[in-house]
């Protein structure tokens, strides 16, 4: 803050910074608390291992079927392997046509499949997965070469907030909840720490993105204690989804409840910082444009553009969610349960409450920022600026820009005087 700035405006920046470190010395007496220490829960040892392998060649036979005792129609497949101990081997494995899960094969196609070496010979090797390494690489080269073309430096940076995020989530939340640790706190301490590492890497260590921040933690807040309220409120168990029905085996001290409320937090975040950053790029804009805006001016307009950002982000959100579980929206179309009954199954309760909760907090972080942004950044009083413009004075249009009266005209044809700054 310059020297001449008005004192509400460093009493204001200066709460706010207190705000955000409190914040922080938080997060860090969390992380610390519940850094992951000890060995995880032990899983039983798996006796399959995964290989590789590329088809050769699809064929129809008939295969035994063990229920009926004769036989039935299904696909055996020959695949080179080009992975694992037995690299180079041809192998055969089924295909039967019960096996929905299992794409329609052809040859080229490389696939991921399970090897069981107890198993018989010819139920060995059984489909798992198509490969998706190569692409997935390319795609991530891709996106990486993209926002460094485009952002540059700050690109880079917020690349680099990116994998910072990524490790807070691997080397901390994740192995925290396998030790049974507080799901809600653990992941609150690990959300706010991404906060921290993604806007200050990506936007510079300055006061507009400390608003930004402060913006973002205030609607994390809110968005957590509605989860929280919601998931009770609707009885949600956690149980809806079948990774989580494993961990209630492999994890059983673990509260299905809070992962799931966990889980609508962290992926509030991406859209919040996307919202909160924008709010306060817009009040600092307008505020370079007329510095002499006043503060509940400086709001209007910036909430002006927060409108329609909120708008247009929140329908983003809603049709991700759709998107999303539109595969089961039509399984559950398929039956004759009634529209009340089918959205109402956690399975889809569960996307729906991700989805309003999310666009609440999202809505609440644009007046939330866009006011911080308005009273750190903004003036109090109107203030003369030598760009050519004045601030008029009082009323409703106190703080707009009016244009500096036009100096006389010169008589005709009169010439230029040494006085001329235009001249010489």
């Amino acid at each position: 803050m310059g020297v001449g700035e008005p004192p509400s405006r460093r009493r204001a920046a200066r709460w706010l910074t207190l705000g955000v470190v409190v914040a922080g010395a938080l997060t860090v007496l969390g992380l610390v608390a519940y850094w992951p220490r000890g060995d995880a829960p032990e899983l039983p040892p798996q006796p399959n291992s995964y290989v590789d392998a590329t088809v050769s060649n699809v064929d129809t036979q008939a295969c035994d079927d063990f229920e009926s005792g004769g036989t039935t129609s299904c696909r055996v497949v020959s695949a080179r392997l080009t992975s694992g101990p037995d690299d180079g081997d041809e192998i055969e494995f089924q295909v039967r046509a019960t096996q929905f899960d299992v794409p329609e094969l052809q040859e080229g196609d490389e696939v991921v499949l399970l090897d069981v070496a107890s198993s018989p010979p010819e139920f060995r090797y059984s489909y798992f997965d198509l490969q998706r390494r190569m692409p997935l690489l390319w795609l991530v080269a891709g996106f990486v070469v993209v926002v460094i073309v485009f952002g540059r430096a700050q690109g880079a940076r917020a690349l680099l907030g990116l994998a910072a995020s990524g490790a807070v989530l691997v080397a901390f939340v994740v192995p925290a909840l396998l030790r049974d640790s507080p799901t809600l706190p653990v992941a609150l301490a690990g959300t706010v720490a991404i906060a921290f590492a993604a806007l200050y890497l990506a936007h510079g260590f300055k006061l507009g993105t400390t608003v930004a921040l402060g913006g973002t933690l205030l609607a994390l807040a809110i968005t957590s204690g509605l989860a929280v309220l919601v998931a009770s409120a609707t009885q949600l168990t956690g149980l809806g989804d079948d990774s989580a029905q494993v961990l209630r085996v492999t994890a059983e001290a673990l509260d299905l409840r809070g992962l799931l409320v966990a889980g609508i937090v962290i992926g509030a975040l991406g859209v919040l910082d996307d919202v909160t950053v924008s709010q306060v790029s817009t009040v600092d804009a307008l505020r370079r444009a007329n510095p002499g805006l006043l503060r509940r001016l400086l709001y209007r307009e910036a909430m002006r553009v927060g409108r329609d950002h909120a708008a247009s982000t929140v329908n983003t959100l809603v049709l991700a969610y759709a998107g999303a579980s539109l595969p089961l929206l039509l399984f559950f179309a398929q039956g004759d349960q009634p529209v009340d009954r089918m959205l109402t199954r956690e399975l889809i309760a569960v996307e729906i409450v991700r989805m309003l909760v999310g666009s609440i907090g999202l809505v609440a972080a644009v007046p939330i920022t866009t006011g911080l942004a308005a009273l750190v950044l903004g003036t109090g009083e109107a203030q003369r600026v030598n760009d050519g413009f004045w601030p008029t004075p009082g009323g409703e249009a106190a703080g707009r820009l009016a244009p500096v009266p036009a100096a006389p005209a010169a008589p005709v044809g009169a010439t230029r005087g040494d006085d001329d700054p235009a001249s010489g």
